[in-house]
């Protein structure tokens, strides 16, 4: 006559297991970086180019509904483009709006009014139409300052040339691209790198 064991259900201990996985979910928290709101989002053109723009001594330049935007990396060579603009326009700009506009996205304003973008919440700066672009007219071509004054803070501070980056938007007319060339070209820059967004080879 066969015996028969009662078989008990097996229970598995799962304190470890939420220990390690709230010790991963902290960790991926805390290291996570906030993807900060572009003052001027623009639809660049699909390539297969996956070259990267590198992190430092780099301007970019952002073109998109009529509006051009210019952008800068390094804090100090920030502070000193900012300074050296001052200098050109009359505008003064004190410590405290210095260090402010080091911590900036790009901007899109004339120099006259970059004091009031600076004095606002990173949030407000954000908010469509709030920025009309930086002018490039030739009766006033405050881009081609900014490119200008951006060079020389980089050879001051990190002792390079700076690269340039146009981003512009996939349904921007030509014309407005050209223009951006046309002041890069003036200033004998003939090199300069064109963002896009990735797409899958041609098979």
């Amino acid at each position: 006559m066969a015996v028969k064991m009662s078989k008990k259900a097996a229970s598995i201990d799962m304190t470890a297991m939420c220990d390690v996985a709230f010790l991963l979910l902290t960790f991926f928290i805390l290291t996570a970086t906030a993807k900060i709101p572009e003052p001027l989002p623009v639809d660049t053109p699909a390539s297969t180019v996956q070259t990267k723009l590198p992190d430092t001594d780099l301007a970019t330049i952002t073109v998109g509904k009529g509006k051009v935007f210019f952008d800068l990396k390094g804090r100090e060579v920030r502070k000193r483009t900012l300074e050296l603009m001052g200098q050109k326009y009359g505008v003064a700009f004190t410590e405290e709006e210095s260090a402010k506009f080091a911590l900036m996205e790009g901007i899109g304003v004339p120099i006259t009014s970059l004091k009031q973008l600076i004095a606002m919440k990173s949030s407000e700066r954000s908010k469509s139409n709030l920025q009309p672009g930086i002018p490039k007219d030739s009766l006033d071509n405050q881009l081609s300052q900014w490119i200008q004054n951006a060079r020389i803070a980089n050879i001051e501070i990190d002792d390079k040339e700076l690269q340039i980056a146009i981003k512009g938007d996939a349904k921007e007319e030509y014309p407005a691209i050209k223009k951006v060339m046309d002041i890069l070209q003036d200033q004998k820059i003939n090199s300069f790198n064109l963002v896009t967004g990735l797409r899958a080879k041609d098979k």
